[in-house]
């Protein structure tokens, strides 16, 4: 057992929280019990999440994608009852942990996405990602397989770069506008979730490979390597509730 603030105030700390400037307030969202037995984590707050982790006895609930945004309105509809009514009664405690946990070096979603497709995190991309060599040059087909064994789930491939992969940069989500820095900056490919409209002909122009392979199928690998470090720092137990989406 251990006491929620002492998790959070590490997590804090870890994540570097306050050098991250985000879309909303990150870190604790919704206050539960203080005295933490069980942790869970999620990828995006929803009320199917809170009621899998009710059913699991959690104390503690991790997310990606939190509950609070700025762009969001300030009124509490009847969604938004429910879900705050399930975290309240069970007592679980929200929190959410964005770019600052898309950034880290160690249990973020871009060095640990790149480290597992063969990619180097030699640098930083756009404040937030990773890009480098590959540990050995992939043709794309390969790469794209790789990408399918990793996340299960087929990949949209761009094709317009190179024969030979040499270098790659990775944002995991929704940063399909990082496409043409990507292209700037000299890498044959770049990994992001989910393409936006513009990005077929922009690979095509700037003759780089795009590829997305699911904003939630590339953001699950974050929340998960920080639930496993605050239950290995605290001694508690963890799971990962997955609620694919094809998006």
């Amino acid at each position: 057992m251990a006491d929620r603030d002492e998790i959070l105030a590490f997590a804090d700390e870890l994540l570097e929280l306050d050098a991250y400037p985000d879309y909303g307030p990150m870190g604790l969202q919704v206050a539960g019990a203080r005295e933490v037995r069980r942790i869970a984590c999620g990828v995006s707050a929803s009320l199917e999440l809170f009621e899998r982790a009710a059913s699991a006895d959690v104390q503690l609930l991790l997310v990606h994608h939190g509950l609070l945004w700025d762009r969001d309105p300030r009124v509490i509809d009847d969604s938004g009852r429910r879900r705050l009514k399930t975290l309240l009664d069970n007592e679980i405690t929200l929190a959410a942990y964005h770019l600052a946990l898309d950034a880290h070096p160690e249990v973020g979603n871009n060095a640990l996405l790149a480290q597992q497709l063969g990619i180097e995190p030699a640098e930083r991309f756009a404040e937030i990602g990773y890009g480098g060599p590959l540990a050995e040059p992939a043709s794309l087909d390969e790469f794209a397989a790789r990408i399918r064994e990793t996340l299960g789930r087929e990949p949209v491939v761009f094709a317009h770069g190179p024969e030979l992969i040499e270098k790659a940069a990775v944002v995991t989500g929704g940063a399909a506008r990082l496409l043409s820095d990507a292209a700037a900056e000299g890498y044959d490919l770049f990994l992001t979730g989910e393409p936006a409209e513009p990005s077929l002909h922009t690979a095509q122009e700037l003759h780089i490979h795009f590829v997305a392979g699911g904003h939630y199928a590339t953001e699950t690998i974050g929340v998960q390597a920080l639930s496993k470090r605050l239950a290995e720092q605290f001694a508690l137990e963890w799971e990962f509730i997955d609620l694919p989406n094809p998006v």
